[in-house]
């Protein structure tokens, strides 16, 4: 059976009550093609070290990772990771992946944070892998009352189109 690794961070400013890509993940309901692990630090060393760790434990066929960007008002699918002068890009075809959601669109700006830090650690890190293994970074924007069924759709149409 496929299994997905899902990622998502904690809070970082005091304003935030929760993180958005955390409370998303909250809204999927129980899957076997699931393994989450949610409240990543707002720390890039310390997040990359705890996501390659659960990549070596359980082997995903992809990883997921999700972020909140306030800033933004859609689901957004990041195409690629910066690191200085580098760049990595996922090898997914994110127009099929986003063909047709109403919510979701690509990026290719991760955001320069923690975020962007995560994505390149992933990417670096898949082709030294002895198992077939894809990555993708999902930015999750503030959920309301008003856009939470449709992110929450859109998101599970992702992970159903990668299963």
């Amino acid at each position: 059976m496929s299994k997905l690794l899902l990622t998502s961070f904690a809070p970082w400013l005091p304003h935030q009550r929760s993180n958005a890509s955390d409370d998303l993940l909250g809204l999927l309901p129980p899957d076997d093609h699931y393994h989450l692990l949610r409240q990543l630090p707002v720390d890039t060393a310390l997040a990359r070290r705890a996501v390659l760790e659960a990549m070596v434990e359980v082997r995903p066929a992809g990883v997921v990772c999700c972020g909140m960007a306030e800033g933004r008002s859609r689901l957004t699918v990041e195409a690629r990771a910066r690191q200085g002068g580098d760049c990595h890009w996922t090898d997914l075809n994110l127009t099929e992946l986003v063909a047709g959601l109403t919510m979701t669109g690509i990026s290719e700006d991760a955001g320069q944070f923690v975020c962007e830090g995560l994505y390149y650690g992933v990417l670096e890190t898949l082709p030294r892998l002895d198992w077939p293994c894809f990555g993708l970074f999902v930015h999750v924007p503030l959920l309301t009352p008003d856009n939470q069924a449709i992110v929450l759709g859109d998101f599970r149409t992702i992970l159903e189109r990668l299963i």
